[in-house]
């Protein structure tokens, strides 16, 4: 019989299970304490809990946690991991700086969306990360303790494993998982509408826009989710929540007032840098209460890209803030250990299919 796997459970379903068990009720809590709180990698190191409690869990579970397989380390302090997981291999990435630990993770092993500009996109898709296989990596990088931040803007589209993601969202908040504030954590997708919508309804953690193109056909060339799930009908479904900004008197929204709402913007040379690019972000985001995160081009392999140097991207944030739009410039981190998602994985993917079997 296979074993089923502990982590991603929440407090509801070890209750259960330790029930089922024959264990003290008390036990469920002692579990999700070493689940979500300790860095542990085995049942046998849940202390204590009796031999017996162990021997019970062991027969029918184990923990779900596993080691990195590969580490790599920028001369600015940023450190890459790769992580095994059912389907394949996926990346996580570790971005210090002066008051921040963020931690970038992983929800699909591969991407179906597509986006041109993409490594994982160009991946393809190979399959849907557990929860608990998503929070593995979180607990299992050797920063864990001091993480401040963590945002799901790493290989996958989150909207496209939305059980998932919404169930590592609980394990993180939960008082009984690491009882972070939910602004401590930021969803980023390109804008699937029906796992947008249960995101907004389900998680006050903070979302991020993969937007980059704010002319619909030239999103759609280089974004293919932009066919089915148009960017201005996302843009319409925020301003029924606690983004809109200039309410008239006695108006509300849905939500808390309090997640941020930012949207991911790659200046590319020649392609989306213009003024009239500009205006046209201006025009669409002017009603939402935002900012606009502009982000260097991190080059791949095979992709006819430029990114644009440091004096436009100030130009072209300058523009939008003069004109009301709140931007800020995205530091590059990483450029020296194949920074760009997917790059990693593909190199180890590609060394081990150049071994001989």
């Amino acid at each position: 019989m296979e074993k089923k796997v502990l982590s991603g459970m929440n407090l509801a379903e070890i209750q259960q299970m330790t029930v089922e068990l024959g264990l003290p009720k008390f036990t469920a809590k002692q579990i999700v304490d070493w689940l979500y709180r300790k860095q542990i990698y085995s049942i046998d190191e849940m202390t204590n809990l009796s031999k017996e409690a162990r021997r019970k869990l062991s027969e029918h579970y184990v923990l779900g946690r596993a080691s990195y397989l590969k580490k790599v380390e920028s001369a600015d302090g940023t450190e890459k991991y790769l992580f095994p997981t059912a389907k394949g291999t996926v990346e996580t990435v570790y971005i210090p700086t002066a008051d921040r630990a963020t931690l970038c993770i992983s929800s699909q092993v591969g991407c179906k969306m597509g986006c041109k500009f993409c490594m994982t996109g160009k991946q393809g898709f190979e399959g849907q990360l557990t929860a608990a296989e998503i929070i593995n990596q979180i607990y299992s990088i050797p920063h864990f303790e001091h993480l401040t931040n963590i945002v799901m803007m790493g290989q996958g589209e989150p909207f496209d494993n939305t059980e998932q993601v919404l169930r590592v969202c609980e394990l993180m908040t939960a008082s009984y998982g690491l009882a972070w504030s939910p602004k401590r954590i930021t969803v980023s997708t390109v804008g699937l509408v029906p796992g947008l919508k249960r995101f907004l309804v389900e998680s006050e953690c903070n979302l991020a826009i993969s937007l980059h193109f704010p002319l619909p056909e030239l999103r759609a060339e280089w974004m293919p989710a932009e066919k089915a799930y148009p960017i201005q009908r996302l843009i319409d479904q925020l301003k029924e929540y606690d983004f809109c900004r200039n309410l008239r008197p006695g108006e509300a929204r849905a939500g808390n007032h309090q997640r941020r709402l930012s949207f991911e913007y790659i200046l590319f040379k020649n392609i989306n840098d213009g003024e009239k690019h500009a205006k046209a972000l201006i025009r669409m985001l002017k009603e939402l209460d935002c900012r606009v995160n502009l982000i260097p081009y991190h080059t791949i392999p095979g992709a006819a890209l430029q990114g644009v140097d440091e004096a436009k991207m100030k130009a072209f944030r300058d523009y939008l803030t003069h004109h009301g739009l709140f931007a800020t410039l995205r530091a590059s981190r990483g450029q020296d250990i194949e920074a760009a998602c997917g790059l990693l994985n593909t190199a180890h993917q590609q060394k081990n299919n150049q071994q001989p079997s």
